[in-house]
């Protein structure tokens, strides 16, 4: 994490030779430690500045160390507690651990290296909690992550990527056709690291306008122009600490690419109309439905720029590549749009979906399923309920040339389909059948119902089936 976001420990000792030598420790492992020689002091602190750990001892004045950790677990519950004792204080170690501690320490510390595990145990496991929740609200309020669903080896693939770059610096270049979701990858890849409470701005530079590209991303001073009432900073400063997603960066004309060329390589941004330059630490996504590598070869894009950002590449598949992922696709935007409503899509329907070729991608997916949720019976999705694009070709007895995977189904057994969806998302979570369920959208009975049917899961607990 960047220093901003640095941990903080709130250590809460009577005496101040213990204090500062669990913040000398502390702030050797990278905490912000903050201190307290008693539990109503610490408890105001804590109303200013909340704090992610608090290791605290159990025997003080006035408010003991068990007191003090009820209060804690009533009024700041997203705080853990570790709790230092006496050597001997075993019994009083076990009942703060029964109110709700984490973890204790005995005094005196023997070795030191004792109290920097400790703490490094402690930093481990906060991180670990803060990014897996940080996602987690993300996911419920912000992004839902909705488009980056499925099993198909192609979108695994561009899940291990942004398993791999989510904490790096690295500057990335998403490519992949319109509405294939590679906004959803570049939040996924911030969202998902070390940065995720950082800013993430995303910039459509194919909606800006040209007379005000500059200004919009590099920020500019008042007077700078008519209309430049007060000095205003630019997207690269609200991104400063963070992520700016640059999407459809092919867009960008000639000049503008100069400047930002050198904004990469300098770290530092100039205001339309000032003479100083503004450092910024941002790390930089683009995305493009272009071949940039033949736009530069053109002369249409800057060779230099398409290097700085084509550090990594991610590639998202059409979802004509990826046709596995059509029927859980479904299942998820059922569940988006239907509101609780348990609805069912036709076996015809369903094939028809899959023989589709989508040059619309997900995007078009999901826009299909919002206009059959409104338009049927409530129940069932049927043919009837599909776009004209998709079903003119189904009346007339047409499909797609069949792809691999369409020819592993011989292209009518959706029964097949279902099993062979059901057992990729159920070995993907590993056996979690709530996690299977939510991928595929139904319900955790109907899922246990399929896995007996197909007969998924039956290798487990030595050979007995997995179905409880």
């Amino acid at each position: 994490m960047s220093e901003d976001f640095r941990l903080r420990l709130l250590i809460v000792d009577d005496e101040l030779s213990i204090r500062r030598l669990c913040a000398t420790v502390g702030e050797a492992l990278g905490f912000r430690c903050l201190e307290a020689d008693c539990g109503e002091s610490a408890l105001a602190l804590m109303e200013e500045e909340p704090a992610h750990i608090i290791l605290t001892d159990m025997v003080m004045p006035k408010m003991s160390g068990l007191e003090f950790l009820e209060q804690v677990k009533k009024q700041f519950p997203r705080t853990e507690v570790a709790v230092m004792t006496g050597h001997g204080s075993v019994e009083t170690a076990v009942q703060a651990m029964k109110l709700g501690a984490y973890d204790y320490i005995s005094k005196p510390f023997s070795p030191l290296e004792e109290l920097r595990m400790f703490l490094r145990r402690l930093a481990d496991k906060i991180r670990l909690v803060e990014e897996n929740r940080f996602l987690r609200d993300r996911v419920a309020n912000e992004t839902d992550l909705h488009g980056i669903v499925g099993v198909s080896g192609k979108l695994q693939d561009v899940l291990r990527m942004i398993s791999r770059l989510k904490d790096t610096r690295t500057p990335v270049l998403i490519t992949g056709e319109s509405g294939t979701g590679k906004e959803l990858v570049a939040r996924a890849i911030h969202f998902r690291g070390l940065y995720a409470a950082a800013p993430f701005v995303a910039v459509d530079c194919g909606s800006l306008v040209p007379t005000l590209i500059e200004s919009e991303l590099f920020g500019y001073e008042k007077g700078a122009f008519t209309g430049a009432l007060k000095t205003k900073g630019g997207l690269f400063q609200s991104a400063n600490g963070g992520t700016i997603f640059l999407d459809e960066i092919g867009e960008l004309p000639l000049d503008l690419q100069a400047k930002l060329l050198r904004a990469l390589q300098e770290k530092e941004v100039r205001p339309v109309g000032s003479n100083n330059n503004v450092k910024v630490d941002v790390r930089v996504i683009a995305a493009t439905n272009r071949d940039l590598e033949a736009e530069y070869r053109r002369g249409a894009f800057r060779k230099d720029l398409f290097f700085r950002l084509n550090v990594v590449a991610v590639h998202v598949p059409a979802l004509r590549d990826r046709r596995s992922d059509i029927p859980i696709l479904v299942n998820w935007f059922l569940n988006r749009y239907a509101k609780g409503e348990s609805m069912q899509v036709t076996h015809t329907a369903m094939k028809c979906l899959l023989d589709y070729d989508w040059p619309g991608n997900v995007r078009e997916l999901e826009n299909c399923i919002e206009r059959a949720v409104a338009l049927g019976n409530h129940s069932t999705i049927d043919l009837a309920d599909l776009p004209p694009a998709l079903t003119r070709g189904a009346a007339n007895g047409e499909a797609s040339p069949p792809t691999d995977y369409a020819a592993g189904l011989n292209s009518t057994d959706l029964e097949y389909v279902e099993r062979v969806m059901i057992q990729r998302v159920f070995d993907q979570v590993h056996g979690d059948k709530n996690q299977a369920g939510k991928l595929l959208g139904i319900s955790r009975a109907t899922l246990y119902r399929k896995l007996k049917r197909y007969k998924i899961g039956a290798h487990e607990r030595g050979g007995a089936s997995a179905v409880q």
